[in-house]
């Protein structure tokens, strides 16, 4: 089967933006690839290395929403990032032929520089970034990687480094395929993006109580000040999430004819979106507390999937010597 290696920054909790997104996506192509699936510690430690207190707890949270959304150890290589020297490696092999003005146009590096304005990324790891992400994917020598539509820009630095190593040293590495995967609107509860660095997520581990807590409070369509308002569905968050959780598309004929009619309120449209949510949650968060509290499940789960990584990532690293004309 072709491969795929994707991977998340371990900075917490996952949400279910990321449930709706890549990781049921991710399920999916279990079945059809050989995947690859990092936990990308070292990206964590790029942007957030002067508290590092809570890396290795945050590793075995995202590891448990992985476990419980679906992702199986018996399917996938599931593994830390940190755990697989040859990503660190690789890395530097590729630093070598990279130019710098690849690098400082990188679009997500200005973005990031922009957006998270407290904290000092004016790291050579941080401008390096791309690198690492390029040696995350060339490693397992990946076919596709999967990313949504508005994220496909980041894998062309990674083909253009692939291209430039073949160049100079031979056929190594494939340049690998986007696998445009769909990125539903996934909104938070003030509106904007869900995210946890705006505090606006609802996570997959969330006990219910307090998911409805979030819903209920969750911004609406502004138009609808009071519950005799007419309202309009295409701009309303709930709604949103809504087509993403609700599959019964009678009911969301039903809710979206109500909202634009006044025929019923935000809390009763909330409350059968909560109703969705918690179905769809259950056997995810069932399989989650299969998992919890026994760290000797984990330990093993990572221990397989990092075996299995570094034996695809030796014989990649033992080509890429050879190329580079390194001494054995």
């Amino acid at each position: 089967m072709n491969r795929v290696f994707s991977g998340m920054r371990p900075t917490g909790k996952l949400h279910i933006g990321h449930l709706a997104g890549a990781l049921t996506n991710w399920t999916r192509l279990q079945d059809d690839y050989d995947c690859y699936y990092g936990i990308v510690d070292w990206h964590a430690l790029m942007s957030d290395y002067a508290d590092t207190s809570r890396l290795g707890e945050n590793c075995r949270e995202v590891l448990l929403d992985w476990l419980g959304s679906g992702i199986d150890p018996e399917r996938s290589s599931i593994f830390i990032q940190s755990h697989v020297v040859e990503h660190a490696e690789l890395a530097l092999a590729l630093g070598m032929i990279t130019p710098l003005g690849w690098l400082e146009r990188c679009p997500t590096y200005k973005e990031q520089i922009l957006n998270l304005q407290n904290k000092d990324l004016g790291t050579y790891a941080f401008l390096g970034y791309p690198v690492l992400m390029a040696a995350d994917i060339l490693l397992y020598r990946s076919e596709k990687v999967p990313v949504g539509e508005d994220q496909s820009a980041h894998l062309e630095i990674t083909r253009e480094i692939a291209r430039r190593f073949n160049y100079f040293y031979g056929p190594i590495f494939p340049e690998p395929e986007t696998l445009l995967t769909p990125t539903p609107k996934v909104p938070g509860t003030d509106g904007r993006k869900m995210s946890k660095s705006y505090g606006n997520s609802i996570n997959i581990s969330d006990e219910l109580p307090e998911i409805w807590q979030k819903m209920r409070t969750m911004k609406t369509d502004p138009a609808r000040e009071r519950r005799s308002d007419p309202g309009d569905p295409d701009k309303c968050p709930v709604w949103d999430l809504h087509r993403v959780f609700n599959p019964d598309g009678g009911e969301r004929e039903e809710l979206a004819s109500g909202c634009r009619s006044a025929a019923i309120g935000c809390i009763d449209c909330k409350k059968r979106l909560f109703s969705h949510v918690e179905r769809y949650l259950a056997p995810i968060q069932e399989r989650r507390r299969h998992y919890e509290g026994r760290p000797e499940l984990l330990d093993e789960v990572l221990h397989h999937g990092a075996e299995k990584a570094r034996k695809v990532a030796r014989e990649t690293m033992a080509a890429v010597r050879e190329a580079l004309g390194l001494l054995r």
